[in-house]
C-alpha cells in the first residue's frame, strides 16, 4: 500500500502486516491469497508470508478458498479499550440504561470518517446491521458520529470526512455540505443527535457526548432501536432523558478516574 514520507524508525514489515489484517473487509470473511495481496497492495509472496505468520500466531487460519481471520484479532481492539479504562467506567452505567430502556446501548469514537464501537451492551433484536466491538460505520449517518463530528471545527470536519470510509457500508443519506453543516450546527445547539434510517433501513438512534474533566468530547454514547418498534417520540421523550443522565454520569466518573493516580503493581 502506498505511503507518504516515513521516518527512519518506521517498520515496513509491521505496516504490511496491519495492511493484510485490514484487507478483510465486511462481507469478505474468506479471501484468496491473490485477493489479499491485491487489497493490501502487496506482492503475492509477501502477502503469503504475512498470512502464514499470522496463522502461526493464531490471528489467521486457512480455509477452503483462501484465508480468514480468527476471533483472536479482536484482542487487538479490546486491548485498546481496556487500556483506556473507559469500559470499566462506563459498563455499570450502560447496563443500567439498557435495563431502563430495553434497548441496546453503545459507545463509539471517531477514526477518520468512521465511528468505531469500543463498548456495547446489547439486547437480542433483529436489526439490519450487526454491531460488535470494533464495528465501524460512516460517521455522518449515525447519531454517534454526528455527536463526534459536531465537536470538531468546520475545518476539522472537512478534513475528517475527506478520508474514505473503511466500513464497507453504503449509507442511505448523502447530504451536501450545506445540509451537513446545518445538521451539525443543530447537534451543537441541542447537545445530542438523532438518526432515523439514514444509515440503513430499520435503524433509529439517539446519542450524546461523553466528556473528560476539561470538557473535551472523548466519545459518544447512544440508544439504538428498531424503527418499526420504537417511535421517534418514544426515543426523544422517554429514552433521551435517561441517555443524557447516563452520559453525564459516565463523564463525571471518567473525570474522577483521570484524576486518580494509577499504579501497576509488579
Amino acid at each position: 500500500m502506498a505511503r507518504g514520507d516515513t521516518g527512519p524508525d518506521f517498520i515496513e514489515a509491521l505496516a504490511r502486516g496491519l495492511d493484510v489484517i485490514r484487507a478483510f473487509q465486511p462481507g469478505r470473511p474468506v479471501m484468496s491469497l491473490t485477493e489479499v495481496a491485491t487489497a493490501a497492495g502487496l506482492a503475492r509472496p509477501t502477502a503469503r508470508r504475512i498470512l502464514l505468520t499470522l496463522q502461526e500466531l493464531g490471528y489467521a487460519r486457512q480455509e477452503a478458498g483462501g484465508f480468514a481471520l480468527t476471533p483472536r484479532v479482536l484482542e487487538l481492539g479490546v486491548t485498546y479499550v481496556r487500556s483506556t479504562g473507559l469500559w470499566e467506567v462506563a459498563r455499570p452505567h450502560l447496563e443500567r440504561l439498557v435495563r431502563q430502556t430495553h434497548e441496546s446501548s453503545s459507545i463509539a469514537q471517531l477514526d477518520g470518517s468512521d465511528i468505531v464501537y469500543v463498548a456495547r451492551v446489547a439486547v437480542p433484536k433483529i436489526v439490519a446491521l450487526s454491531v460488535q466491538i470494533g464495528t465501524r460505520f460512516p460517521a455522518l449517518q449515525t447519531s454517534l458520529g454526528k455527536v463526534l463530528l459536531a465537536a470538531l471545527s468546520p475545518a476539522e470536519v472537512e478534513r475528517v470526512l475527506a478520508e474514505p470510509s473503511r466500513s464497507g457500508i453504503e449509507p442511505r443519506w448523502r447530504p451536501d455540505a450545506g445540509e451537513r453543516e446545518a445538521v451539525l450546527r443543530e447537534v451543537r445547539a441541542k447537545g445530542w443527535a438523532m438518526t432515523d434510517e439514514q444509515l440503513a433501513l430499520g435503524i433509529r438512534s439517539i446519542a450524546a457526548p461523553l466528556r473528560d474533566g476539561l470538557g473535551n468530547v472523548i466519545a459518544a454514547v447512544n440508544v439504538n432501536a428498531h424503527a418499526a418498534e420504537t417511535s421517534i417520540e418514544k426515543l426523544t421523550e422517554e429514552h433521551l432523558p435517561l441517555l443524557l443522565k447516563t452520559a453525564s454520569a459516565i463523564s463525571a466518573d471518567w473525570a474522577l478516574y483521570q484524576d486518580v493516580p494509577h499504579v501497576t503493581a509488579s
